[in-house]
């Protein structure tokens, strides 16, 4: 079994938003045979953008797992979104993908969102293999391409490929790792011929092959040994090199083509069974119970276990898209939800492909698949065998960033209205619904007004719902300053029975670090000597400092980076408890912040405008109006593209403002870029946070 698991490869594609990922998915099922016409975004034809959004719109919206199957190897592919706002849908199909390829424009180079997402695979630990894509527009380079890779990235890339041909003139590739031509003359899945390198290009075909070479042996101790032997290094050296320094982050093998022209597909998919891991070239995966840590290998025969990362309510049920990470689970078997405690029965198991299913009798160690029947999982809920139990660490939820009031156009579809927005959670978790307790509003937040937009369309679409929606809100927090010392706060109550006493003393400070990374960076410590405050009261203590930084004293806003020390307090032999050491460490802590110099902090994103040269002025003065901090500005093919932080209340309605600009030229793409303190000015016209009770 676990031989059979070599033969599988769990893969996503990442990119910036347009950089053609969603066409590199589609030209992969063409060649692969998975389907038999390619489908065009621009068509709305495509097979992983199913939903009716993703074709209006051109962009991918949701995370699609697809199958193929490429050399006698199986392919679990997940096309991911580029944009900014589903980043977390990024991150959640990170979380059980053994390997990626990431799609650069020949053009753009690095763009903002293809580094996002490469410091996300970073934080995962995800292999990965480069493709530069789009070498046949005007102005592409792969070399330009390479180079953004090593300066943005701080990557090694080791570039096996040679275009043959420029711009439009681009017809194929020369392989430096078996040095072969490669040219694509006509159309469909096998249409490459393969011959020898060109003559004009055999000299630095030559010269790639060397440096390759060198860059390999700086990395590589076999690769080493062969160079220094000056005969070079051997092809299946090189090959095996390779897929070692893939497999351990070291270095990054580069590709390159052009999608849309089916050139350069077939090579990619062999360098994905080639270069990238399959499920049993994984370590174990670790969990955790009882706050051991425990390991699980990839084996088909151990105790199962598996991570749910998507949730999906479809036409003809509940699906729970889930990656197995140990064991088997078969039909009708009792499995162990972790997160509710739950035991529930498997109903189906389901082969995706997209929006398309097939039912097979089992899923095994290294398995992607769906499941029916599961009333309670979550994205991020560890399904294991019932006598072997074991939690996974789920995918991490940002926090959210911009809200909106929504409420229905009839108020006889108010309990419709919350069944949907409480799908619309399980099947997101970076959205949150509220209600707001002083306008008795439902509030949806979540990771941008794009994200938002779609959420509210999936309401109308999906269950025939007519809502309002008020305009987009940012979430402000608050921080500390200048802080205080020594305050002293005594909490006693007497009411008939048992008593409430606690004393606690406080140090409130800036915490070190950035604290406008946007962290809900919170430090607690203990300096208190002599067990005046017993060790279970301290975790009292914190547990109420904890609760005091839901809101702040400027505008009922969450407190980020504060650091607080208990320094003393004392207890009342028969009064003291948990509680009331909870209670006092809110309360102290409030007083102490309402002591404290403290200053709001607003949502900054870091914003990349494509404009043509003759706009530049107007669009520099806009971002100025807007609060804008430009960064950099650098020139190409007739086009400037500006770099600035602006903050996220100043971005609403920014894409109408810049079509008018630009007569619907312009581009731009966000990031986020963590969070700054507000003006004087302005903040006295932010508006306070709802009271959380």
């Amino acid at each position: 079994m676990r031989t059979l698991m070599r033969t599988v490869r769990n893969l996503g594609i990442l990119a910036h938003v347009d950089a053609g990922k969603t066409t590199l998915t589609e030209r992969i099922l063409y060649a692969t045979g998975a389907t038999h016409k390619r489908g065009e975004v621009h068509d709305g034809t495509t097979v992983t953008d199913f939903d009716p959004q993703e074709r209006d719109r051109g962009i991918t919206i949701f995370a699609a797992a697809v199958g193929c199957v490429w050399d006698g190897h199986r392919i679990n592919l997940i096309d991911t979104p580029g944009h900014v706002d589903f980043s977390d849908e990024v991150a959640r199909s990170l979380r059980v993908l053994d390997g990626a390829v990431v799609v650069f424009d020949a053009v753009a180079g690095v763009e903002p969102q293809s580094e996002a997402v490469w410091r996300q695979a970073d934080r995962h630990g995800v292999p990965r293999i480069a493709f530069v894509n789009k070498l046949d527009r005007a102005g592409a380079d792969l070399d330009t391409a390479v180079a953004s890779l090593r300066e943005r990235l701080g990557a090694v890339p080791l570039v096996v490929q040679l275009p043959i041909g420029r711009e439009g003139g681009f017809t194929g590739v020369v392989d430096l790792v078996r040095m072969r031509a490669l040219l694509w003359e006509g159309e469909g899945a096998g249409s490459y011929a393969e011959g020898p390198v060109p003559d004009a290009l055999r000299d630095e075909a030559y010269r790639r092959r060397r440096l390759l070479e060198e860059a390999v042996a700086e990395l590589h101790p076999v690769a080493l040994e062969e160079f220094c032997t000056g005969s070079g290094v051997s092809d299946g050296t090189l090959a095996a090199a390779l897929r070692d320094l893939t497999l351990g982050g070291e270095g990054v093998v580069v590709l390159c083509g052009a999608a849309y022209r089916d050139c350069g597909v077939e090579p990619l998919l062999d360098a994905v069974v080639a270069y990238l891991p399959s499920p049993a070239d994984v370590p174990p995966v670790r969990g955790t119970l009882d706050g051991a840590v425990r390991e699980r290998p990839a084996d088909p025969g151990a105790p199962f276990a598996a991570l749910v990362f998507k949730v999906q309510a479809t036409a003809t049920g509940r699906l729970s898209c889930l990656r197995v990470y140990a064991g088997t689970v078969r039909k009708g078997d009792a499995v162990l939800d972790m997160g509710t405690g739950r035991t529930e029965r498997i109903g189906r198991i389901l082969r995706v492909q997209a929006d398309r299913h097939a039912e097979v009798d089992r899923a095994s160690a290294g398995d992607i698949v769906a499941v029916v029947g599961l009333k309670g999982a979550r994205a991020g809920t560890t399904l294991c065998a019932p006598g072997d139990p074991l939690v996974l660490e789920p995918p991490t939820v940002t926090d959210p960033v911009v809200s909106v009031a929504v409420e229905p156009r009839r108020g006889l579809d108010t309990d419709r209205l919350a069944t949907a927005l409480a799908r619309l959670v399980e099947e997101d978790p970076s959205l949150t619904v509220r209600t707001d307790p002083e306008t008795g509003q439902t509030v949806l937040s979540g990771m941008g007004e794009l994200h938002l937009e779609v959420a509210v369309e999936k309401v109308r679409r999906a269950h025939g719902l007519e809502v309002r929606v008020g305009r987009p809100r940012v979430a402000y927090r608050e921080t500390v300053v200048r802080g205080v010392s020594g305050l002293t706060y005594r909490h006693v109550k007497q009411d008939g029975g048992a008593g409430q006493f606690a004393h606690v003393v406080l140090d409130v400070e800036p915490a070190d670090g950035e604290h406008e990374s946007g962290d809900e960076d919170f430090v607690f410590r203990s300096a208190v000597v002599g067990g005046r405050v017993p060790q279970e009261y301290v975790r009292a203590v914190e547990a109420g400092c904890r609760d005091a930084l839901a809101e702040g004293p400027l505008g009922g806003h969450p407190v980020t980076g504060v650091r607080v020390t208990l320094t003393d307090g004392a207890t009342h032999v028969k009064d003291s408890s948990e509680t009331a050491f909870r209670t006092a460490g809110r309360l102290a802590l409030r007083e102490a912040l309402r002591a404290s110099v403290v200053t709001l902090l607003e949502p900054v994103v870091e914003v990349t405008v494509t404009v043509p040269d003759d706009a530049v002025g107007g669009v520099l003065g806009d971002l100025a109006a807007r609060r804008g901090r430009v960064s950099g500005s650098t020139t190409r093919a007739g086009t400037a593209v500006l770099t600035a932080t602006v903050p996220l209340a100043e971005l609403f309605g920014y894409a109408s403002r810049l079509r008018g600009r630009t007569q619907g030229r312009g581009t731009f793409t966000t990031r986020p870029a963590g969070y700054a303190p507000v003006p004087a000015g302005v903040s006295e016209q932010v508006p306070k946070a709802a009271s959380r009770g």
